[in-house]
């Protein structure tokens, strides 16, 4: 009690310190979420920009993102800030709404869209990790961070043949699937913190569909 008085725990979009009953953002704040939930109003908008680029089940995101306003102040908190309680608190949240969906009922294990190890060493943590494992948890299903790898371009040429080749504006990355046998015939479910063009959830489920018999989905924390 005395901690709490002098460490009052504060909102994280307004910054106002939190009620007894409020976790993460105040009431005020979780109202004004842009709450967009493709999977509860069947909104297909974000499965449909995948079309003629890659097979999608399903595919869904929480929120909307808005520049300068409280989706990206939340996901600044939780990639640059070091408040992995977001990742959780977004994961119970999506993971309790998609346990009672029937298109999200066969999905067999949730894989992160990784991090490479420097980045992961530089800031110690996935922003995923959290999202991930809930949703998991809610599904009933397995979660697991070590299938799925990115290495950059420029790291031993030995991979050259095995690795696609994925372009961003910024670097080349790569996504490899290390542990094929153990997706084999699974339906995926591919999450990450936010959706812009769609590009980096695409190079990873390129990878993935190698493997015979697997089928993708994406949830998302954001969408732009």
């Amino acid at each position: 009690m005395l901690l709490n008085l002098l460490f009052p725990k504060i909102c994280n979009g307004c910054k106002n310190p939190l009620l007894k009953n409020e976790e993460l953002l105040c009431a005020s704040c979780r109202h004004h979420l842009p709450i967009v939930s493709h999977h509860l109003n069947g909104d297909d908008t974000m499965k449909n920009s995948f079309y003629g680029r890659i097979p999608v089940q399903n595919a869904t995101a929480l929120l909307q993102f808005q520049k300068k306003g409280l989706t990206q102040e939340l996901l600044h908190n939780l990639k640059y800030r070091g408040n992995q309680q977001i990742s959780f608190f977004f994961g119970k949240w999506l993971g309790a709404e998609l346990a009672n969906n029937p298109d999200y009922q066969s999905v067999e294990m949730v894989i992160p869209v990784p991090l490479h190890k420097h980045r992961l060493k530089k800031r110690g943590y996935n922003q995923v990790t959290g999202f991930g494992k809930e949703i998991a948890n809610a599904l009933k299903t397995e979660f697991r961070e070590d299938v799925l790898v990115k290495i950059s371009q420029t790291e031993s040429q030995v991979f050259k043949e095995q690795f696609s080749r994925f372009s961003s504006s910024n670097n080349k990355q790569i996504f490899f699937v290390q542990k094929p046998e153990d997706i084999k015939n699974k339906h995926i479910l591919l999450v990450d913190d936010i959706i812009t063009t769609g590009a980096t959830l695409e190079s990873c489920a390129l990878e993935l569909l190698k493997t015979e018999g697997v089928s993708v989905s994406f949830a998302t924390i954001a969408i732009v």
